[in-house]
This record gives structure tokens, sequence and C-alpha cells, in this order.
């Protein structure tokens, strides 16, 4: 494990970085809206019949931020990975439950939906195998190794 990093090429690691920032992007963003419009986000979950609107609000923005934060900067992934899919799934379902439209909204929502199952998928790989290339994780057992 500690040859790891050396024995990935530059371009590996630089890329690895690249997907995983492309990956949480949605997610930090997001948590930015949550927070910057949070009375307006609490009012939307309300009317999608959520309870405790605040609470959970409170708590998604916190699994957002960490969960986001961690896969980013590959320090603890797997568990940030987790933090973001139990984010997304119910996100998707209670969201973006396509099979309770018609028409256009239908399209718009299995659209949606069918976006966070392949960032599911994405997430559920990092839970299982970590994530690759330049690691927080590794450089701080490097520095006490050393």
């Amino acid at each position: 494990m500690a040859n790891e990093l050396k024995t990935t090429s530059s371009l590996e690691n630089i890329g690895a970085l690249v997907g995983r920032f492309l990956l949480v992007f949605i997610f930090l963003a997001s948590s930015g809206n949550k927070i910057t419009n949070f009375g307006q986000v609490q009012g939307y979950m309300a009317s999608h019949g959520m309870p405790a609107t605040g609470i959970l609000l409170a708590g998604a923005i916190v699994f957002l931020v960490v969960g986001g934060l961690s896969v980013l900067l590959g320090f603890k992934a797997r568990i940030g990975a987790l933090l973001l899919i139990a984010f997304i799934v119910p996100a998707s379902l209670i969201f973006h439950n396509f099979w309770a439209f018609e028409g256009q909204e239908q399209q718009g929502q299995m659209i949606h939906f069918m976006k966070n199952l392949a960032i599911l998928g994405a997430l559920i790989s990092i839970a299982a195998t970590n994530v690759r290339g330049w690691r927080l994780d590794q450089k701080l057992l490097r520095s006490k190794q050393a």
C-alpha cells in the first residue's frame, strides 16, 4: 500500500483527483445552495411530505460537505462515499420519483433519477475499493511511518 503512490504515474494521480473532484462537485455545490437558501429548501422538502425538515436539511448539509470533502481529499473516502450514498438514495426516491409523473415532467425526473444512479455506481465503487491516486490518508500514513 505504501508503494502504491510511487508506482502510480503523475497522470494517473492527477486523473484520479480530477475525477473525484468532478464526482463530488455536485454534492459540494448542492450543499452551498442548501445553506444559502435554507428556508426555501425546507419548504420544498415539506412540499414532498418530509417531516422535521430543519433537522433533516442540516443533516443533509453535513453529509454533503463531509462526504464530499472526504472523497475529494481521499481521507476516509469509504466513509465519505457511504455518507453520500446515504444522501443520494433517499433523495432520488423522494425528489425524483419519475413513476409518479407523466409526460415531460416524468421524462425530466427520470433523467435526474438515472443521473443519480450513475453517481451512486461511482460512490459504491469508492465505498468498495477506496480511491486511487493521490490520497490524504496515504500522505498521513507516510508521515507517521517516517
